[in-house]
């Protein structure tokens, strides 16, 4: 889905203060009038693996945000003193989320999505609506540990991009070989020759190695949720399974489920085409973001900034 640039609203990069303090990067879309979609992205991915699809649902009409996740990007990286938890990613998003308007439509891969079923749990009504994109309160271990070996098998960076496009070919032989520019917003030039992934390291042993136990906690979570809620899984993925997708339906029996057969993990990425055609289809069913506001019974603020 190519949308001509003159028909797209203008977009600006920003620095958001999260929760904590934290400093947040972000681009955002300029209003629209069907609200706002906030996006999140999965765990060493930056707000630019929504670019594609933002740009989509800004020409339709919605105001877009996307930000880069603490340690992620071009947000600020948690000071060496501080560990990352999970709870500093849920309270970032209630922050977010609860200083929009009205209530974002929130759309979340990996990741993200967990947060997002934690924030919604905490603060009902956050969101007025969620698509999560390729994860389950629970998940395949397995899969999980091969992304992980990927991400950490190169620690001291590459030699230059062409070396890290080699790599991430590799690695994802189903997908086009990735330019200079896509990879800029991968890696950073840490000052001494060598490109290095565009997150903290320290995210790995902090947040993600442990992340199995918080599994009944998610489920949890994704018990609670009552706003709308879809599910877009990829048919190739190595996270998301039948049994997954199967617990889960059950856990939030009003939610949608879209499997996009030809796709990984990496949906939006895999065939973004597809991915944002299923994502307007779904918004283009949903009340509009005033309608929801007007009903909603709690109110929309956030108690996560302090």
């Amino acid at each position: 889905m190519v949308i001509p640039s003159s028909t797209l609203p203008r977009v600006d990069d920003e620095r958001l203060t999260g929760a904590h303090d934290a400093v947040l990067a972000a681009t955002r879309s300029s209003p629209g009038r069907r609200g706002t979609v906030l996006f999140a992205h999965g765990f060493g991915q930056t707000r630019h693996a929504w670019t594609s699809t933002a740009h989509s649902l800004a020409a339709a009409g919605y105001q877009t945000l996307a930000y880069d996740a603490r340690g992620h990007g071009d947000s600020d990286w948690n000071p060496a003193d501080l560990p990352y938890h999970g709870e500093q990613f849920a309270d970032d998003l209630i922050v977010l989320a609860g200083e929009q308007p009205q209530p974002p439509i929130l759309v979340a891969a990996s990741m993200g999505g967990l947060f997002g079923l934690l924030a919604e749990s905490r603060w009902p009504g956050l969101f007025s609506a969620m698509v999560l994109v390729d994860i389950t309160p629970r998940w395949d271990t397995a899969g999980v540990e091969k992304i992980l070996m990927f991400m950490t098998a190169h620690p001291d960076g590459f030699a230059s991009l062409a070396q890290a496009a080699d790599v991430i070919s590799a690695y994802m032989p189903h997908r086009p070989r990735k330019s200079d520019d896509s990879l800029r917003a991968l890696l950073r030039d840490d000052g001494h020759g060598r490109w290095r992934w565009h997150w903290d390291p320290r995210l790995v042993a902090e947040l993600a190695r442990d992340s199995e136990q918080h599994q009944d906690a998610l489920a949890e979570a994704a018990r609670q949720v009552k706003c709308p809620l879809l599910l877009v899984s990829g048919g190739r993925s190595t996270l998301v399974t039948p049994q997954t997708v199967a617990e889960f339906l059950a856990l939030v029996p009003h939610a949608r489920h879209v499997q996009l057969p030809e796709a990984t993990h990496m949906v939006a990425g895999d065939d973004n085409n597809a991915f944002t055609a299923t994502v307007l289809d779904y918004l283009d069913v949903l009340p509009s973001a005033s309608a929801v506001a007007q009903s909603a019974t709690t109110e929309h603020v956030t108690g996560a900034r302090s």
